[in-house]
């Protein structure tokens, strides 16, 4: 499943600073952009992986969840 981000990056001395504005706690850091920008996929997919791994515990305990897709849109 392809998911689509904001990344935003931003230079602060000598490193570059990275974060995806739609999930919190998604930021990273590296000397390069693009070691800010690995960093920050890598990042990304632990936390959507965690989300995951505790929503799959959480069904486990009940069946009172239900899940679907939710699309959104918003002005740019």
């Amino acid at each position: 499943m392809l998911h689509e981000f904001t990344a935003t990056y931003v230079k602060q001395g000598k490193w570059y600073l990275g974060w995806v504005e739609e999930v919190p706690g998604a930021n990273t850091q590296g000397r390069t952009l693009r070691e800010a920008r690995a960093n920050l996929r890598e990042a990304l997919d632990l936390i959507l992986r965690a989300n995951r791994s505790m929503l799959s515990r959480e069904l486990r305990r009940t069946r009172r969840i239900r899940r679907e897709p939710l699309r959104l849109m918003t002005a740019a």
